[in-house]
């Protein structure tokens, strides 16, 4: 199982960003999944997880600013964010659980900066 996080960059305060997560070797579909997202000197934080319920549950900081989803067909997950602010910057990661194993992408870095 591979998953590779990309979409990451400099981006200025209050503007947009979509993440991106490709998986190979599994598929997304009916597994849970999720972001996280580490800053400089802090610990590995939630950002939004979908369980294979669908259910979804965000990190109280980007409640109402980030959007997580998946597209199965092109067995991608997704991040949107918006309104973002120097917090927001990390290196965000991509979680997928295939049965009890938890799989983790390489990270992508976010700043935002102006």
């Amino acid at each position: 199982v591979q998953l590779q996080a990309s979409g990451g960059g400099l981006v200025q305060p209050g503007g947009s960003l979509t993440l991106t997560c490709a998986a190979s070797g599994t598929v997304f579909s009916s597994r849970s999944a999720g972001w996280y997202r580490q800053a400089p000197g802090k610990e590995r934080e939630l950002v939004a997880y979908q369980y294979a319920n669908r259910e979804i549950k965000y990190g109280d900081s980007v409640e109402g600013r980030f959007k997580i989803s998946r597209d199965i067909a092109k067995n991608s997950l997704y991040l949107q964010m918006s309104s973002l602010t120097p917090e927001d910057t990390a290196v965000y990661f991509c979680r997928l659980m295939v049965g009890a194993i938890s799989h983790w992408g390489q990270g992508t870095l976010v700043t935002v900066s102006s």
